[in-house]
């Protein structure tokens, strides 16, 4: 490989670092964890990972068991939930958009 390719190839790498920075700006982020504390209007999820992320719950927010939307229903301490939501500034506490809720056992035949 040549000088000239090397530095091109540079060229090419630095240009396109910041649009992949970019590429997951403007869409909600899905957080998949269990129901640690529901309170007023915030929802308390501790993540596969271990961390725990809080959401505010608002009028706006949909709730689904598997994809039936529910009204009137929240989520319960222990529950396994994916929460989707704007990314928002450190600090800041999210907004959830989405909750999906387990969906119910089927009875046996």
């Amino acid at each position: 490989m040549t000088k000239q390719s090397i530095v091109a190839v540079a060229a090419l790498i630095a240009l396109l670092v910041p649009v992949a920075a970019l590429a997951h700006e403007g869409h909600p982020h899905r957080f998949m964890g269990t129901v640690s504390a529901v309170q007023d209007e915030q929802l308390e999820v501790k993540l596969t990972d271990g961390e725990i992320v809080t959401f505010t719950l608002n009028a706006e927010t949909i709730y689904r068991q598997g994809k039936t939307k529910v009204v009137g229903k929240l989520p319960k301490a222990g529950e396994r939930v994916v929460v989707s939501a704007m990314p928002v500034e450190e600090g800041k506490v999210m907004v959830a958009e989405t909750v999906q809720l387990p969906v119910p056992a089927t009875a046996a035949r």
